[in-house]
């Protein structure tokens, strides 16, 4: 299925193109609501920072205030406002203030998917060994036309909403735990 597009300014683009931004949105995305207190035991900064980047955020909609459980009003709860952000590459690509922001934003996301696999490297040695087979990294270099890549993408899209659905399944099997699936296909310059 795909989704329409819910990022058109650059200056939005730019705004989550920041490591600690990405993090934020990616763990309200994953744990639902949280504070900048509770968002602080998982990134190393303080809950004031993370306020910051979560206002920062919220200005550029991708998050936004959420009823919190509990009295306290001094505790400012976010939630994330789509469960994907989703862009039209070639759109920003014709101009050039979008397509300098797709640029970051695509280095922030690299560097993203380098801290994730790094630390996967290093905890390695302590999962269990049914983790560790079941696990797998995979890349190809095809040879494919644009429509054919086209519809590499929609099968992967359609593959990744099967697993999704089982994901949410398994919310409360204590066999699950949180797994990382990345794809990307794109001509190689």
């Amino acid at each position: 299925m795909a989704t329409e597009p819910n990022l058109h300014r650059a200056s939005h683009m730019r705004a989550l193109a920041h490591p600690t931004r990405l993090r934020l949105l990616a763990l309200l995305r994953e744990h639902g609501p949280q504070t900048a207190a509770h968002l602080a035991n998982f990134v190393d900064e303080a809950p004031g920072s993370l306020s910051y980047h979560l206002r920062t955020l919220a200005t550029a909609g991708f998050v936004e205030e959420a009823a919190g459980p509990g009295t306290d009003r001094r505790q400012r709860w976010w939630r994330a406002v789509h469960e994907t952000t989703v862009w039209d590459t070639a759109e920003f690509a014709r101009d050039p203030e979008r397509l300098t922001a797709q640029r970051e934003m695509f280095r922030s996301l690299g560097q993203a998917y380098a801290t994730r696999l790094t630390d996967y490297i290093d905890a390695a040695a302590e999962l269990a060994p049914e983790w560790l087979e079941a696990g797998f990294t995979t890349d190809r270099s095809l040879r494919l036309t644009p429509a054919q890549l086209a519809e590499l993408g929609a099968e992967v899209e359609a593959l990744q909403e099967r697993w999704l659905a089982a994901s949410e399944h398994n919310a409360e099997n204590v066999d699950a735990a949180p797994v990382f699936f990345l794809a990307q296909g794109y001509k190689q310059p």
